[in-house]
């Protein structure tokens, strides 16, 4: 019987017709095994996968699993940012609260992540977990989440999610301008 181990890229396709992902966070690394010479017996080779030159590996998919407080019910998402408290200060979670309650949310509406315990999750990443048609920031810049530049306390759409960004939820306490700005586009939410 012949060679059956084979590195060509046509012949592979035909076998592994799935995709393959690779998990961890190691590089790959393939075993090399080298047979002496003079042995009578050749050693037979660790069975591994063989990644063809010229392909890539499956890009590796991660997801993250947020914990948060509410139920979610109406897909809306708060996010805050505040790396002492789990939502914020007292001063903050009153402001909070009576955003929440202007816009006739209650608990089990929404979701609230605190943005601390996940530094580096992109919006699209957040909002697709949440299945989000509505996204609250406070206290983290649009583009840590990968938005871009947006203007403060105005709501802007990102696909066909509306959004508003506005300070931290201590600072916006302190912000008169910056509440009544916000309490403007918040009354114009759809929700």
């Amino acid at each position: 019987m012949g060679e059956q181990l084979t590195d060509n890229a046509a012949a592979l396709r035909m076998f592994f017709t799935e995709d393959i992902y690779l998990v961890g966070t190691e590089p790959l690394s393939l075993p090399v095994q080298t047979v002496p010479a003079t042995n009578p017996e050749p050693a037979r080779a660790p069975e591994v996968a063989v990644i063809p030159a010229g392909l890539s590996p499956a890009p590796v998919i991660v997801k993250t699993e947020f914990k948060y407080l509410g139920k979610n019910q109406k897909n809306v998402l708060i996010i805050v940012n505040d790396q002492q408290n789990e939502v914020s200060s007292d001063r903050g979670k009153e402001l909070l609260r009576n955003i929440v309650k202007a816009i006739q949310l209650s608990a089990s509406d929404f979701a609230l992540v605190n943005y601390s315990a996940y530094k580096g999750a992109q919006f699209t990443e957040m909002t697709t977990f949440f299945s989000s048609k509505l996204v609250m920031i406070f206290g983290v810049q649009p583009s840590l989440l990968g938005l871009g530049d947006q203007p403060k306390n105005i709501i802007f759409m990102e696909a066909a999610t509306q959004v508003v960004y506005a300070d931290n939820l201590d600072l916006l306490a302190e912000d008169q301008l910056g509440k009544k700005t916000l309490w403007g586009s918040i009354k114009k939410l759809s929700i």
